[in-house]
Protein backbone atom coordinates (compact mmCIF):
# COMPACT_ATOMS: atom_id res chain seq x y z
CA UNK A 1 0.00 0.00 0.00
CA UNK A 2 1.27 3.46 -0.88
CA UNK A 3 -0.33 6.90 -0.79
CA UNK A 4 2.39 8.33 -3.03
CA UNK A 5 1.09 9.95 -6.23
CA UNK A 6 0.83 8.48 -9.72
CA UNK A 7 2.64 10.47 -12.39
CA UNK A 8 0.99 11.05 -15.76
CA UNK A 9 3.12 12.29 -18.64
CA UNK A 10 2.29 13.62 -22.10
CA UNK A 11 3.87 15.87 -24.70
CA UNK A 12 1.13 18.40 -23.99
CA UNK A 13 -2.61 18.51 -23.31
CA UNK A 14 -3.59 15.18 -24.85
CA UNK A 15 -2.77 12.99 -21.88
CA UNK A 16 -5.57 14.66 -19.97
CA UNK A 17 -7.91 12.23 -21.75
CA UNK A 18 -6.11 9.45 -19.86
CA UNK A 19 -5.70 11.51 -16.69
CA UNK A 20 -9.47 11.95 -16.57
CA UNK A 21 -10.06 8.17 -16.56
CA UNK A 22 -7.58 7.74 -13.72
CA UNK A 23 -9.25 10.57 -11.83
CA UNK A 24 -12.72 9.09 -12.22
CA UNK A 25 -11.92 5.43 -11.60
CA UNK A 26 -9.16 5.68 -8.99
CA UNK A 27 -10.70 8.18 -6.56
CA UNK A 28 -8.22 7.54 -3.74
CA UNK A 29 -5.10 8.08 -5.86
CA UNK A 30 -3.20 11.37 -5.98
CA UNK A 31 -2.18 12.38 -9.51
CA UNK A 32 0.60 14.62 -10.82
CA UNK A 33 0.30 15.54 -14.49
CA UNK A 34 3.31 16.70 -16.51
CA UNK A 35 2.65 18.29 -19.91
CA UNK A 36 5.76 18.99 -21.97
CA UNK A 37 4.29 22.09 -23.60
CA UNK A 38 7.71 23.52 -24.40
CA UNK A 39 8.54 20.68 -26.81
CA UNK A 40 5.11 19.67 -28.08
CA UNK A 41 4.35 18.13 -30.58
CA UNK A 42 6.45 14.96 -30.55
CA UNK A 43 5.19 13.44 -33.79
CA UNK A 44 7.97 14.88 -35.94
CA UNK A 45 10.80 14.53 -33.41
CA UNK A 46 13.63 11.97 -33.54
CA UNK A 47 13.89 9.05 -31.14
CA UNK A 48 16.87 10.59 -29.34
CA UNK A 49 15.06 13.90 -28.91
CA UNK A 50 11.96 12.23 -27.51
CA UNK A 51 13.96 10.07 -25.09
CA UNK A 52 15.69 13.20 -23.83
CA UNK A 53 12.41 15.06 -23.26
CA UNK A 54 10.75 12.09 -21.57
CA UNK A 55 13.76 11.31 -19.38
CA UNK A 56 13.81 14.90 -18.11
CA UNK A 57 10.09 14.76 -17.31
CA UNK A 58 10.35 11.40 -15.55
CA UNK A 59 13.16 12.71 -13.35
CA UNK A 60 10.98 15.65 -12.33
CA UNK A 61 8.06 13.35 -11.54
CA UNK A 62 10.28 11.07 -9.50
CA UNK A 63 11.49 14.09 -7.53
CA UNK A 64 7.84 14.54 -6.54
CA UNK A 65 7.77 10.99 -5.17
CA UNK A 66 5.67 9.25 -7.81
CA UNK A 67 5.24 5.48 -7.36
CA UNK A 68 4.20 4.72 -10.93
CA UNK A 69 4.22 6.69 -14.19
CA UNK A 70 1.64 6.51 -16.94
CA UNK A 71 3.21 7.54 -20.25
CA UNK A 72 0.00 8.96 -21.71
CA UNK A 73 1.61 9.68 -25.07
CA UNK A 74 1.75 7.23 -27.96
CA UNK A 75 4.84 8.78 -29.52
CA UNK A 76 6.71 8.77 -26.20
CA UNK A 77 5.73 5.15 -25.62
CA UNK A 78 6.84 4.13 -29.10
CA UNK A 79 10.23 5.79 -28.80
CA UNK A 80 11.09 5.73 -25.09
CA UNK A 81 9.22 3.08 -23.10
CA UNK A 82 11.95 0.43 -23.45
CA UNK A 83 14.54 2.94 -22.26
CA UNK A 84 12.41 3.96 -19.28
CA UNK A 85 11.74 0.40 -18.14
CA UNK A 86 15.42 -0.51 -18.34
CA UNK A 87 16.53 2.68 -16.55
CA UNK A 88 14.07 3.22 -13.69
CA UNK A 89 12.88 0.75 -11.07
CA UNK A 90 9.21 1.71 -10.95
CA UNK A 91 6.20 0.48 -12.98
CA UNK A 92 5.47 2.28 -16.26
CA UNK A 93 2.22 2.11 -18.19
CA UNK A 94 2.58 2.76 -21.91
CA UNK A 95 0.27 3.29 -24.86
CA UNK A 96 0.04 1.71 -28.28
CA UNK A 97 -2.57 2.01 -31.03
CA UNK A 98 -5.45 -0.42 -30.39
CA UNK A 99 -4.92 -2.50 -33.54
CA UNK A 100 -5.93 -5.78 -31.89
CA UNK A 101 -9.39 -4.73 -30.60
CA UNK A 102 -10.12 -2.93 -33.87
CA UNK A 103 -9.18 -6.03 -35.88
CA UNK A 104 -11.33 -8.23 -33.65
CA UNK A 105 -14.37 -5.93 -33.80
CA UNK A 106 -14.44 -4.99 -37.49
CA UNK A 107 -17.33 -6.22 -39.62
CA UNK A 108 -16.04 -4.87 -42.92
CA UNK A 109 -12.48 -6.13 -42.59
CA UNK A 110 -11.09 -2.60 -42.88
CA UNK A 111 -9.72 -0.59 -39.95
CA UNK A 112 -8.22 2.88 -39.79
CA UNK A 113 -5.34 3.95 -37.57
CA UNK A 114 -4.86 7.65 -36.83
CA UNK A 115 -1.56 8.40 -35.15
CA UNK A 116 1.53 10.58 -35.22
CA UNK A 117 4.45 9.77 -37.51
CA UNK A 118 6.58 8.78 -34.51
CA UNK A 119 3.97 6.25 -33.36
CA UNK A 120 3.55 4.71 -36.82
CA UNK A 121 7.33 4.31 -37.10
CA UNK A 122 7.63 2.66 -33.69
CA UNK A 123 8.31 -0.99 -32.92
CA UNK A 124 5.05 -1.49 -31.04
CA UNK A 125 2.82 -0.41 -33.91
CA UNK A 126 4.82 -2.24 -36.58
CA UNK A 127 4.85 -5.45 -34.56
CA UNK A 128 1.16 -5.40 -33.69
CA UNK A 129 -0.04 -4.40 -37.16
CA UNK A 130 2.09 -7.15 -38.77
CA UNK A 131 0.18 -9.76 -36.75
CA UNK A 132 -3.13 -8.67 -38.27
CA UNK A 133 -2.05 -7.61 -41.77
CA UNK A 134 -3.26 -10.88 -43.31
CA UNK A 135 -6.63 -10.72 -41.50
CA UNK A 136 -7.72 -7.10 -42.04
CA UNK A 137 -6.87 -4.18 -44.26
CA UNK A 138 -5.12 -1.53 -42.16
CA UNK A 139 -5.20 2.06 -43.37
CA UNK A 140 -2.79 4.14 -41.32
CA UNK A 141 -2.73 7.92 -41.55
CA UNK A 142 -0.88 10.65 -39.68
CA UNK A 143 -3.32 13.02 -37.98
CA UNK A 144 -1.68 15.97 -39.68
CA UNK A 145 -2.40 19.12 -37.67
CA UNK A 146 -4.54 17.36 -35.05
CA UNK A 147 -2.23 18.03 -32.10
CA UNK A 148 -1.80 21.67 -33.06
CA UNK A 149 -5.58 22.15 -33.19
CA UNK A 150 -5.98 20.80 -29.66
CA UNK A 151 -3.00 22.69 -28.27
CA UNK A 152 -4.48 25.92 -29.65
CA UNK A 153 -8.04 25.23 -28.41
CA UNK A 154 -9.32 25.00 -32.00
CA UNK A 155 -10.87 21.53 -31.88
CA UNK A 156 -14.44 22.84 -32.32
CA UNK A 157 -13.83 24.98 -35.40
CA UNK A 158 -14.56 24.60 -39.13
CA UNK A 159 -10.81 24.26 -39.64
CA UNK A 160 -10.83 21.24 -37.35
CA UNK A 161 -13.59 19.59 -39.38
CA UNK A 162 -11.71 20.08 -42.64
CA UNK A 163 -8.44 18.85 -41.12
CA UNK A 164 -10.17 15.71 -39.87
CA UNK A 165 -11.93 15.21 -43.20
CA UNK A 166 -8.61 15.11 -45.07
CA UNK A 167 -7.22 12.51 -42.70
CA UNK A 168 -10.11 10.05 -42.42
CA UNK A 169 -11.84 10.29 -45.82
CA UNK A 170 -9.52 7.63 -47.33
CA UNK A 171 -10.47 5.30 -44.46
CA UNK A 172 -14.18 5.94 -44.83
CA UNK A 173 -14.04 5.56 -48.62
CA UNK A 174 -12.48 2.12 -48.18
CA UNK A 175 -15.23 1.09 -45.75
CA UNK A 176 -13.39 1.25 -42.42
CA UNK A 177 -15.81 0.65 -39.56
CA UNK A 178 -13.23 0.95 -36.76
CA UNK A 179 -10.96 3.98 -36.41
CA UNK A 180 -8.26 3.85 -33.75
CA UNK A 181 -7.36 7.15 -32.10
CA UNK A 182 -3.63 6.52 -31.76
CA UNK A 183 -2.74 9.77 -29.99
CA UNK A 184 -4.18 11.00 -26.70
CA UNK A 185 -4.81 14.45 -28.22
CA UNK A 186 -7.20 13.00 -30.80
CA UNK A 187 -10.23 12.29 -28.55
CA UNK A 188 -10.53 16.06 -28.06
CA UNK A 189 -11.55 16.13 -31.74
CA UNK A 190 -14.55 13.87 -31.11
CA UNK A 191 -17.06 16.43 -32.38
CA UNK A 192 -15.18 17.07 -35.63
CA UNK A 193 -14.75 13.33 -36.15
CA UNK A 194 -18.47 12.74 -35.61
CA UNK A 195 -19.38 15.46 -38.12
CA UNK A 196 -17.18 13.92 -40.82
CA UNK A 197 -18.29 10.35 -40.10
CA UNK A 198 -21.94 11.40 -40.26
CA UNK A 199 -24.41 8.49 -40.26
CA UNK A 200 -21.83 5.84 -41.19
CA UNK A 201 -21.56 2.98 -38.70
CA UNK A 202 -18.04 3.67 -37.52
CA UNK A 203 -16.66 3.14 -34.02
CA UNK A 204 -13.89 5.35 -32.64
CA UNK A 205 -11.49 3.47 -30.34
CA UNK A 206 -10.08 5.56 -27.50
CA UNK A 207 -7.43 3.67 -25.46
CA UNK A 208 -7.86 5.73 -22.28
CA UNK A 209 -10.07 3.22 -20.46
CA UNK A 210 -7.75 0.30 -21.28
CA UNK A 211 -4.79 2.29 -19.96
CA UNK A 212 -6.63 2.99 -16.71
CA UNK A 213 -7.35 -0.73 -16.34
CA UNK A 214 -3.67 -1.53 -16.85
CA UNK A 215 -2.71 1.05 -14.23
CA UNK A 216 -5.20 -0.50 -11.82
CA UNK A 217 -3.72 -3.95 -12.44
CA UNK A 218 -0.17 -2.75 -11.74
CA UNK A 219 -1.22 -0.98 -8.54
CA UNK A 220 -2.57 -4.30 -7.30
CA UNK A 221 0.32 -6.38 -8.63
CA UNK A 222 2.96 -4.23 -6.91
CA UNK A 223 0.82 -3.66 -3.79
CA UNK A 224 1.06 0.12 -4.15
CA UNK A 225 -2.60 1.14 -4.30
CA UNK A 226 -3.60 4.03 -2.05
CA UNK A 227 -5.52 3.37 1.14
CA UNK A 228 -9.29 3.80 1.11
CA UNK A 229 -9.02 6.73 3.54
CA UNK A 230 -6.35 8.59 1.56
CA UNK A 231 -7.22 12.18 0.74
CA UNK A 232 -5.90 12.60 -2.83
CA UNK A 233 -4.32 15.73 -4.24
CA UNK A 234 -3.82 16.80 -7.85
CA UNK A 235 -0.97 18.80 -9.37
CA UNK A 236 -0.08 20.04 -12.84
CA UNK A 237 3.51 20.50 -13.98
CA UNK A 238 4.98 21.66 -17.27
CA UNK A 239 8.25 22.40 -19.03
CA UNK A 240 6.60 25.55 -20.38
CA UNK A 241 5.45 28.65 -18.52
CA UNK A 242 2.71 29.40 -15.99
CA UNK A 243 0.32 30.31 -18.81
CA UNK A 244 0.62 26.79 -20.19
CA UNK A 245 0.21 25.24 -16.75
CA UNK A 246 -3.04 27.18 -16.39
CA UNK A 247 -4.08 25.90 -19.81
CA UNK A 248 -3.64 22.35 -18.52
CA UNK A 249 -5.86 23.10 -15.56
CA UNK A 250 -8.52 24.78 -17.72
CA UNK A 251 -8.48 21.92 -20.24
CA UNK A 252 -8.92 19.39 -17.48
CA UNK A 253 -12.09 21.18 -16.43
CA UNK A 254 -13.50 20.74 -19.95
CA UNK A 255 -13.41 17.00 -19.23
CA UNK A 256 -15.71 17.48 -16.22
CA UNK A 257 -13.01 16.76 -13.68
Amino acid sequence: MSNAPIGVFDSGLGGLTVWSELYKRLPHESLIYYGDGKNCPYGDKSRDEIIGYVDFAVKRLLERGTKMIVVACNAATAMAIDYLRSTYDIPFVGLEPAVKPAAEKTRTGVIGILATAATLQGRLFKGTSAKYADKVEIIARVGEGFVELVENNMENTPEAVETVRKAISPMLDKGADQIVLGCTHYPFLQNALSIVIGDRKVELLNPAMAIEKRAETLLSQFHIAASADNKPYYEFMTSADETYRQKLIDKSKSLNL
